[in-house]
C-alpha cells in the first residue's frame, strides 16, 4: 500500500463489538456534555460576557476573536492528529491525553474571578480548551468503527448523540439547583452568591464530571491497531511528512469518490454553523434578550430536551427518505428561525424562547443525518480514515461561525446608533455560514 492509498483498519464487520464497549464509548459523549453545555454554551461563556468583564457587546467581540484563533489552530493541527494516532495504534492514548488536558483547563476556570483583569485568562482557557477538546473528538469519533459494525453504526452513533444531550440536561439541572439558583436565600449546596462563585464552582464540577465519565471508554475499549501491512513497518514520520501524507490521501479520495469529498466540504461549513448556534445561543439569550444566568440554564435544559427528542424522531425519517432531505430541511428551518430571531428581536424573551427552541429542534437532526450520510457512503475497510477525516474537516472550517459572528456585530455597530446593543446581529453571521453550507450541499448526490 502506498502513501497515496487510504489508511485502513480491520473491517468493523470482522470484529464483533461488545455492548459494554458501546456503552463505555457513549459515556464519553455523556461526560463531554460538560464542556459543550456548561463551558462553551450556557454558563461560562455567558459569565465571561457579563458586565463584570466589560459588557456584552465588547466582550462578545473579544470572545469571537479568541474562538476564531482557536478554530484556525484546530484547522492547522487537527487533520494530522487523527492520522498519526491511526498509523501507530495510539488513538485511545491520545484520547486520554487530550481529554484530561481539557479537564485540567476546565478546572482552572475556577480562578477566573468576575473582574475585567481576568477576562483574557478566561478567554485563553476557553480557546485552548476548545482546541484540545477538538483533538480529543477526532480520536473519539474515529473510535466509532471500533465499537460498531456496518449494520449498527447509525444506531451506535445515535446513542452517542443521545447520551450527549441527556448528559447535558442532567448536568445543567444539577448545577442549576445545586449552585446557581437560590433556594431559601442560597443554592442547594450553600455556595455563596458573591464573587462569581456559583459559576466558578459549576465549571469545577463540570471538569470532574467529564473526567469521571471519560474513564469507561479508556478502561474498557481496546486500543486500535494499525492494519498489518507494509505501512505498519514504516518508521515514524515528522509533522511535515504527516501533512504530505494527508494531502495525498485527500487527493486520492477526490479521485476515487468525488461526491464524498464534496460532502465533506459542505458538511465542514454547515456543521460549523450548527456549532455556532449552540456556542453563541446562551450569549445572545443573556446579552440581547435579557435572560438571567438561571434563565439561560433553564433555556439550555429545554434546548437539550427539544434537540434530543427531535433527533430521535427525525432519525426515523432519515431511514425512510434518506439523510440528505433531512439535512436540507433542517438547514432551511434553521435559516428561517434565525431570520425570525434577528427581525423580531425587539419582541423580547418570548421571541427567543419560540424561535431559539425551534433552532435547537433542527440542529440535532442535521448533525445526526450528516453522520448518517457519510456512514452510508463509506466502503468497508475505510471507516477509520473517513470518520476521522469527517471530524477533522469539520474543524477545518471551525473559525467561520465565530468570525462571522464577530464581523456582523461590527456591521451592526456601524449602522446602529451609538451605544445601541447590537449583539443580536451576530445571529446573521451564523445564518450566513449555514446558508453557505446549504448551497454547497445541494449539488451533492446522495448515492455514489
Amino acid at each position: 500500500m502506498t502513501d497515496g492509498a487510504p489508511l485502513t483498519e480491520t473491517s468493523p464487520a470482522a470484529v464483533r463489538p461488545q455492548r459494554r464497549h458501546v456503552l463505555a464509548w457513549g459515556l464519553w459523549d455523556w461526560g463531554s456534555a460538560s464542556f459543550n453545555a456548561v463551558i462553551t454554551t450556557f454558563v461560562f461563556t455567558v459569565y465571561l460576557t457579563s458586565d463584570a468583564f466589560g459588557g456584552e457587546t465588547a466582550v462578545s467581540a473579544q470572545l469571537g476573536i479568541a474562538m476564531t484563533i482557536a478554530g484556525v489552530l484546530v484547522a492547522l493541527l487537527a487533520p494530522i492528529t487523527g492520522q498519526r494516532s491511526d498509523r501507530r495504534g495510539r488513538r485511545k492514548l491520545w484520547l486520554a491525553v487530550n481529554t484530561y488536558i481539557v479537564v485540567l483547563l476546565s478546572a482552572l476556570m475556577f480562578f477566573v474571578a468576575p473582574d475585567a483583569s481576568f477576562l483574557w485568562l478566561g478567554l485563553i482557557l476557553l480557546a485552548v480548551g476548545t482546541i484540545f477538546f477538538e483533538f480529543a473528538s477526532v480520536n473519539y469519533n474515529a473510535m466509532l468503527s471500533q465499537v460498531s459494525t456496518k449494520a449498527t453504526v447509525g444506531k451506535v452513533s445515535g446513542l452517542g448523540w443521545g447520551l450527549g444531550y441527556v448528559g447535558g440536561i442532567v448536568l445543567l439541572l444539577f448545577v442549576y439547583f445545586g449552585f446557581i439558583e437560590p433556594i431559601g436565600g442560597s443554592a442547594l449546596f450553600g455556595v455563596p452568591s458573591t464573587d462569581g462563585l456559583p459559576v466558578r464552582v459549576t465549571v469545577l464540577v463540570s471538569a470532574i464530571w467529564f473526567g469521571v465519565f471519560a474513564l469507561p471508554v479508556l478502561l474498557t475499549v481496546p486500543e486500535n491497531r494499525p492494519v498489518a501491512d507494509a505501512r505498519a513497518a514504516e518508521p515514524r514520520v515528522g509533522i511535515v511528512e504527516s501533512y504530505r501524507i494527508l494531502f495525498r490521501h485527500i487527493r486520492t479520495l477526490y479521485r476515487e469518490d468525488r461526491q464524498t469529498a464534496y460532502f465533506l466540504i459542505a458538511s465542514a461549513v454547515f456543521r460549523d454553523g450548527l456549532t455556532g448556534v449552540f456556542t453563541f445561543g446562551g450569549v445572545l439569550a443573556a446579552g440581547s434578550f435579557g435572560f438571567t444566568s438561571g434563565e439561560v440554564i433553564i433555556f439550555a435544559i429545554a434546548a437539550n430536551v427539544v434537540a434530543g427528542v427531535s433527533t430521535i424522531l427525525v432519525g426515523l425519517l432519515d431511514d425512510r427518505f434518506g439523510p440528505k432531505p433531512v439535512i436540507v430541511t433542517a438547514l432551511v428551518g434553521l435559516l428561517v428561525c434565525a431570520a425570525c430571531v434577528f427581525a423580531l428581536h425587539d419582541g423580547g424573551q418570548v421571541v427567543f424562547w419560540t424561535f431559539g427552541l425551534a433552532l435547537c429542534a433542527f440542529v440535532g437532526p442535521a448533525q445526526s443525518a450528516s453522520r448518517s450520510f457519510l456512514s452510508r457512503r463509506i466502503p468497508a475497510g475505510r471507516e477509520g480514515e473517513l470518520f476521522g477525516l469527517y471530524a477533522t474537516t469539520g474543524r477545518a472550517a471551525s473559525f467561520l461561525a465565530p468570525a462571522m459572528f464577530t464581523v456582523f456585530i461590527g456591521i451592526g455597530a456601524a449602522v446602529s446608533p451609538a451605544g445601541a446593543n447590537v449583539q443580536y446581529w451576530g445571529i446573521a453571521g451564523i445564518a450566513l455560514v449555514l446558508l453557505a453550507g446549504l448551497l454547497l450541499l445541494i449539488p451533492v448526490r446522495s448515492r455514489a
